[in-house]
């Protein structure tokens, strides 16, 4: 009796498995957790102002909403993969082009601070 069900347990872990390991996204998962660092280091130093990061954080949002959506029928193809992480470039770009703008707000009062323009 204690043998069937040892061999049950091992014949359904065989079988969860494998679609366990097709649903791991192992480099998007990294590649949100490192933009969303980017983020975070670019509102705290200022370099984004809340606009900004809050706008970047609605992208990030729909980046993982996409990932969710593909892997919401147990199996995340290469087709979806590609898709995914097209729109983390995108979204990587619009975080480098947003932090390095000529928008700060370094002393955290809400206002865009600008360098004066030199004549």
């Amino acid at each position: 009796m204690k043998l069937k069900s040892v061999f049950a347990a091992l014949l359904v872990s065989a079988f969860a498995l494998p679609a366990l390991a097709q649903t791991s996204t192992p480099r998007i998962d990294q590649r949100q957790a490192n933009q969303q660092q980017r983020i975070d280091q670019g509102a705290q130093s200022g370099a984004l102002t809340d606009r900004e990061a809050a706008r970047l954080e609605k992208g990030q949002a729909n980046v993982q909403k996409m990932e969710d959506k593909a892997a919401a029928d147990g199996t995340v193809t290469a087709r979806e993969k590609a898709r995914i992480e097209r729109a983390q470039d995108r979204q990587s770009r619009r975080i480098a082009r947003q932090k390095h703008d000529r928008q700060h707000d370094y002393n955290h009062d809400g206002k865009v601070d600008r360098p004066a323009r030199k004549n």
